[in-house]
């Protein structure tokens, strides 16, 4: 039985893909773009989660100050106070990424597509050549979910980490490293 697949132009972008597919990636939340304090501060007093990222915030006020702020935009508020809100709002409209699940960071990985390494170059996944397999067991994941979790893992830092941290980690460095200069990969997680 399949696995769940990821698919894209370079190793990079089909492991992405297929993370994509098993966990939150970090993200803003589109309904999340207003930019003047007032404005900011009305949709966070709509929600108790906006109330909770205020006090978060250290946004600490009356009840009659905050009625005051919402009832006047050009109400004179100090600077201090629009930088907490400001924050507030900006922690409420980022979705926190969740962790790289056990069943990812110790799955079985078939790599298809072109595997170079040293003058071997080969198109792996096909009927006469079957896929690179990956334990994903003996890999090191820590600096790709720090990087997950950062909101910082590209598609060439996800290929670059995985080669070094995960396949090096399990099969070892290849004659002369290990290259996936192809144009079109899928990898599947079993």
């Amino acid at each position: 039985m399949a696995g769940p697949t990821g698919r894209g132009g370079s190793l990079g972008a089909a492991l992405g893909d297929l993370l994509r597919s098993q966990v939150t990636p970090r993200h803003r939340l589109s309904s999340y773009n207003a930019k003047h304090w007032h404005a900011q501060l009305s949709q966070l007093t709509g929600t108790h989660r906006g109330y909770q990222a205020l006090e978060d915030a250290g946004l600490d006020v009356a009840v009659k100050t905050l009625i005051n702020w919402l009832s006047d935009p050009e109400y004179n508020v100090r600077r201090s106070y629009r930088d907490l809100i400001h924050t507030a709002y900006e922690n409420v409209a980022i979705v926190r990424a969740d962790p790289i699940p056990d069943h990812v960071r110790r799955g079985q990985y078939e790599i298809s597509g072109y595997v170079t390494t040293g003058t071997d170059r080969r198109e792996r996944g096909t009927p006469d050549a079957a896929p690179l397999r990956i334990d994903g067991s003996q890999g090191n994941w820590d600096e790709i979910e720090e990087l997950w979790l950062a909101g910082e893992l590209t598609d060439d830092e996800f290929e670059d980490h995985f080669i070094d941290d995960v396949i090096v980690e399990d099969i070892g460095e290849g004659t002369d490293g290990w290259e996936f200069d192809g144009a079109n990969y899928s990898v599947e997680l079993r």
